[in-house]
């Protein structure tokens, strides 16, 4: 997973789209992908971030978009995104 990310950093984009960055990968790798994640958004870099992980998706989002059934159930900002308002959009 790093040496992909470090391969497209490399060629200096305004926007990455990272699906399942740190799935099934180990805790050391998921912090250095998290700190990268935050180097990259302090230098401008805009991130959409694919998770089924919430609490990664908690912690890492400035906006988090909700999907059901194919289509936008709603856009939160950091301060309303909650478990329990994530799972409402969710689930319908």
């Amino acid at each position: 997973q790093k040496v992909v990310i470090a391969k497209w950093v490399g060629k200096k984009p305004s926007i990455i789209i990272m699906d399942e960055p740190t799935r099934g990968i180990d805790i050391g790798a998921k912090r250095d992908i998290y700190d990268l994640m935050n180097e990259l958004t302090n230098d401008g870099v805009s991130i959409i971030m694919v998770s089924s992980e919430l609490p990664e998706v908690l912690g890492m989002s400035d906006r988090v978009m909700v999907i059901h059934e194919g289509r936008v159930a709603g856009i939160l900002d950091r301060c309303d995104a909650t478990p329990e308002s994530i799972m409402t959009l969710a689930t319908g």
